[in-house]
């Protein structure tokens, strides 16, 4: 069966045929080849041929059909072929979509703010060296703190603002073309705190289509360039659309007239110090690319999970995940999710047997689901026993492993909301070994985004009645009023859950040192506080207990805390309080995974959930299991957070439905 490719960057002689002013597609912005150009974004319906893409609209000339039909041209049947002559044309607009008699560059030079029309939808670029420009951006944008991506002119450019390895280097320059994750070079001229505030880190790109080389010229070498939706709101992907919901971001509008069937954002990675890729997005430039499974699995729809979402159908012995689509709680992300799933499904010539979903009962995939048609059998899946069998299948595992997966929260089949679990088992089940103790977790979301409320549940569960006087000195961001609630809540005056979850552990840290007190967009006081510690390497763990319940084995940070307040009041600094608390997790799952393997016999072990983002615990763990003898696993081909999650839904319920 054919497949679909992926788009793929613009090629090196794509690139000379743009810059050579002796050439006829000089200067065109839709210039391709065989070897590179818009593929996935384009297509309405197989099979790939131009008719069937947004092509269609343009026939070629006879220039351009005669180097499609040529087998020995390297435009042969390159379906979006084009030229200046026959193919689609960029208009430059101002904010009432009136043709601009201006260039791009100079605009961009001069501080403006420009919505481009890209590959698989539409970017908001200005320059990043302009502090004011990238303000007010931020501004208008309303994004507070979530960092930018920028796109760099070419790899000395990437030099000049990073450091950078060979490995980075090649995933860069590669046909993906993902924004990869560098450290920053400490003396950058770039204004850091309005790019990518509280981290040291930026994610960076190389112009992937000819458009974004035309996009720079000299004084014009790293441009902000991010995702033009609002506040997570769906990728724009039409000129009007673009025109109307972007009237007060963008100064200037770069408009074309080649439509976006699929839209598709970025993808973003980093290479790892154990030199490996891990995903924070996979989309552009991979998707629809399959992930290899142990063995052929039935035809499944796994719809993925609430946050984050990809979805995912498999197809003999491939797992097709989707493009990244945000958050399903938004309505026009979840609407482009529904329309997506049938255009994959026929792309892949799948029937879907077996649809898998989440075991939560509010996600809107899980409803969704549940609404379909009689004759597909329907398959609950555990978020955390997703989240190991995505690791297992795209590491080619099968049996039975441990899995020690590590995220903000999933449905717990006890009620609780899980987030820190050791499971042992396979794709047909699991058994929870254990799991970090539960701390309650009043007003579920709003203390999700107010981290300090974190802090002090995990301060009165160390002080009690006295947790209200240390949080008088150490959380200034909890007023009297909220205070006095969460007592009442805490107290068991008023209802409220229960978490064992590692991301509000780290959110509880990072408010107490004063990291990040409230957060504006997901992982954001993690992420700052993995920055505070990455200086001090090396400094002790705190203590912490493992104890035996009738849940299994305890993973108890209230030894911890003691000690962590310990030096908190004393006035160590916040670097090497964030650095022993890393160590302390290291050492705690190194031996907890160790009792596991006591209790189980098994001595693999998979590493998964959103919190393996963090550089210094994957790492630093990775290495202490494997001195301690076990065979490690972890991502490298699918997110490890919940972008990952639905190749394990598809591949445990392919399993279990029979």
């Amino acid at each position: 069966t054919v497949m679909i490719p992926p788009d793929i960057a613009v090629c090196a002689d794509c690139r000379h045929e743009v810059t050579d002013p002796g050439d006829r597609r000089y200067r065109y912005p839709f210039t391709n080849c065989t070897n590179c150009g818009p593929r996935f974004t384009i297509i309405r319906d197989v099979p790939y041929d131009r008719a069937q893409t947004t092509m269609a609209p343009f026939p070629m000339c006879p220039q351009c059909q005669r180097e499609y039909d040529d087998p020995l041209h390297r435009r042969f049947h390159a379906q979006p072929n084009a030229c200046p002559q026959c193919g689609p044309r960029v208009t430059l607009c101002d904010a009432r979509g009136r043709p601009v008699a201006a260039e791009a560059v100079d605009l961009l030079r001069r501080g403006a703010i420009l919505a481009v029309k890209g590959l698989g939808g539409f970017h908001l670029a200005a320059d990043a060296t302009n502090r004011a420009a990238v303000e007010e951006l931020r501004r208008r944008k309303r994004r507070e703190a979530k960092p930018f991506a920028v796109m760099a002119r070419d790899m000395e450019a990437v030099r000049r603002y990073c450091r950078v390895t060979p490995a980075e280097e090649a995933w860069l320059a590669s046909p993906q073309a993902p924004i990869v994750i560098l450290p920053r070079r400490p003396d950058s001229p770039l204004p850091d705190d309005a790019i990518h505030p509280g981290l040291p880190t930026l994610g960076v790109m190389l112009p992937y289509t000819p458009l974004h080389f035309l996009l720079f010229a000299p004084g014009l070498e790293l441009l902000v360039m991010t995702s033009a939706n609002i506040s997570d709101e769906p990728l724009i992907i039409d000129n009007q659309e673009a025109l109307t919901v972007l009237r007060e971001v963008a100064d200037y509008f770069l408009l074309h007239d080649r439509d976006i069937f699929n839209p598709c954002d970025d993808s973003v990675m980093q290479v790892t110090a154990l030199g490996t890729p891990q995903f924070m997005r996979r989309a552009r430039g991979f998707v629809p690319l399959g992930v290899r499974l142990p063995r052929a699995v039935r035809p499944v729809l796994a719809v993925g999970a609430e946050m984050k979402n990809t979805f995912c159908i498999t197809r003999d012995e491939q797992a097709f995940l989707s493009q990244h689509w945000g958050d399903l709680n938004h309505l026009g992300n979840y609407r482009r999710w529904r329309e997506a799933i049938p255009r994959f499904a026929r792309m892949l010539s799948v029937e879907p047997e077996v649809i898998a979903h989440d075991l939560h009962p509010d996600y809107d995939s899980t409803r969704w689901a549940r609404g379909q048609q009689a004759g597909v059998t329907l398959v609950g899946v555990q978020h955390h026993h997703a989240h190991m069998a995505a690791a297992m299948a795209e590491n080619g595992l099968t049996g039975e492993v441990l899995g020690l997966v590590c995220d903000g929260t999933g449905w717990g089949p006890d009620g609780a909301a899980w987030g820190c679990e050791i499971l042992a088992g396979g794709y047909q089940g699991y058994r929870r070994v254990g799991h970090l103790h539960y701390v309650p977790l009043p007003g579920g979301e709003v203390t999700v985004r107010r981290p300090y409320r974190m802090a002090f549940v995990y301060l009165h569960q160390l002080l009690g009645d006295e947790a209200a006087g240390a949080a008088a000195r150490l959380l200034p961001d909890l007023d009297q009023q909220e205070r006095q609630l969460l007592v009442k809540q805490l107290s068991g005056r008023l209802r409220g859950g229960q978490t064992s979850s590692c991301g509000r552990l780290f959110d509880a840290v990072s408010a107490l040192l004063g990291v990040c007190t409230a957060v504006h967009y997901e992982g954001q006081a993690a992420a700052e506080l993995e920055a505070a510690a990455a200086g001090e390497r090396g400094q002790p763990s705190y203590a912490f207990a493992l104890d035996h319940g009738d849940c299994g084995l305890l993973m108890d940070v209230r030894p911890m805390w003691r000690e962590l307040l310990a030096d908190v009041q004393r006035g160590a600094g916040v670097p090497v309080v964030a650095a022993r608390f890393h160590r302390t997790l290291v050492e705690m799952f190194a031996a907890a995974l160790g009792q596991a393997r006591d209790l189980t016999g098994l001595q693999r072990v998979v590493l998964s959930g959103g919190v393996f983002h963090n550089q210094i615990l994957l790492v630093e763990l990775v290495q202490e299991l494997e001195r301690r003898g076990f065979a490690v696993y972890h991502h490298r081909q699918v997110p490890p957070g919940d972008g990952g999650i639905a190749l394990g839904q598809a591949v445990i319920a392919s399993e279990v439905s029979g």
